[in-house]
């Protein structure tokens, strides 16, 4: 409950440590009855869609009501494969921090369909501004892994050269921007950069993630403007994982029933979706895609989902919220919903998902033993020492230039 101060409101969880996981306020319509409007429909005609819940995947893992994208099950595969690689690799990685061969982690844990089936939806000619939870987009790219993991150990071949914390990954070639540790930065430069692809006259558009609590940023609110004013070719995508750290979405929310209804007070077409449900996380992705495409603007998605585990690898989530209430998270676990649905329609069984599992296991434990090759974060070699003076100014300045000499090199 709210604090009760008549003075000072301050909203409060449903459970606190020590509690049952309580989600019996979430109301969940039924998959399937969200209407899908024609992507040219204006974004104030949206505020049912905003307040709703967009379905596909129902309890008995069948794909129903217009929202369908009537996937291919080959595609449904490559997905699954993706979401399972990205659990994978990112168990494998948080037991290399506790072992401290990495400094921190991240880890994407219950949010891997909202990377993923986003990523899968777009082309991979569109810019991606992500937050510091969607590698799985990386790996629908295809992405080396074995270069992510130089990252995050910042040995000689880490293509940041030392200069980000593990996870904040950036890929020019994949169009992935890089990951600012800074939040909602990443909203306002999507934005600005749909922009400028559409005076260009291109028809690449730009996507961006941001968490629930990052709303709360005034460059959430200057995207949103901008956004609307100059009807950007962007999808900006708000990850509703329940907790911003370790205050719950209802600080950010403020009074707003969604995040998703705050774009429909800028005119923005907004939709609440289901972020655990593959299907609907991809439908939804290729809507706005398309509208945007089509000139007829921006659109804000929320993704209503659960962080599953700790916000980082420096963080207890016992502290703030009861145990096991991922486990209760009402809408269920992204992998094994797609993953069902896949049984339920004769294309994939247990022990095909058992040898998948095992398949990207060995890989990923192969990747890391061909990382450490290249240099471990304790012993190195790291990258050059003069690359400190590259990739910031075009030409240096007397000041670079004397520090160099300095160092000699």
């Amino acid at each position: 409950m709210a604090h009760t101060d008549p003075r000072f409101h301050v909203p409060a969880p449903h459970a606190r440590p020590g509690d049952t996981p309580d989600f019996s306020h979430i109301e969940i319509p039924p998959a399937g009855t969200a209407r899908r409007p024609e992507v040219s429909i204006a974004g104030s005609e949206t505020l049912d869609l905003a307040l709703g819940l967009v379905r596909v995947l129902d309890h008995n893992h069948q794909a129903v009501g217009e929202w369908d994208p009537k996937l291919e099950p080959e595609l449904l595969r490559q997905g699954l494969r993706h979401m399972v690689l990205t659990r994978v690799y990112d168990e494998r990685m948080q037991k290399l921090q506790r072992q401290g061969k990495m400094s921190f982690y991240m880890k994407s844990m219950g949010e891997e369909a909202v990377a993923v089936a986003a990523a899968m939806a777009l082309e991979k000619t569109d810019m991606v501004f992500p937050s510091y939870r969607q590698q799985g987009i990386l790996f629908a790219r295809g992405r080396d892994i074995v270069d992510m993991m130089c990252h995050c150990i910042s040995n000689s071949r880490d293509n940041l050269k030392g200069r980000q914390l593990p996870v904040h990954y950036t890929w020019a070639e994949g169009n992935f921007f890089s990951i600012s540790g800074n939040l909602t930065t990443q909203f306002p430069q999507a934005v600005g950069y749909a922009m400028a692809c559409q005076f260009k006259g291109e028809s690449r558009i730009t996507a961006s993630w941001i968490g629930d609590g990052s709303t709360a940023e005034g460059d959430f609110h200057g995207a949103l403007v901008l956004a609307s004013t100059y009807r950007a070719p962007v999808i900006l995508n708000i990850v509703n994982n329940q907790w911003a750290i370790s205050t719950f979405q209802g600080m950010a929310a403020g009074e707003s029933q969604t995040f998703a209804l705050k774009g429909i007070g800028y005119g923005l077409a907004s939709l609440r979706i289901d972020g655990n449900d593959f299907l609907a996380v991809y439908a939804a992705t290729k809507w706005a895609a398309e509208r945007a495409r089509a000139g007829h603007g921006a659109t804000v998605i929320e993704s209503y989902t659960y962080r599953a585990d700790a916000h980082s690898t420096s963080d207890d989530p016992s502290g703030y919220r009861p145990k096991g209430e991922g486990d209760a998270w009402p809408l269920g676990d992204p992998v094994e919903r797609l993953k069902n649905h896949l049984i339920g329609l004769g294309e994939w069984d247990e022990e095909r998902h058992a040898a998948l599992e095992k398949e990207l296991d060995q890989l990923v434990i192969a990747s890391y033993k061909e990382a450490e090759t290249y240099g471990t974060l304790h012993d190195g070699p790291l990258s050059p020492v003069q690359t400190m003076f590259e990739d910031v100014y075009a030409e240096p300045d007397w000041r670079l230039r004397r520090q160099r000499r300095d160092l000699g090199v």
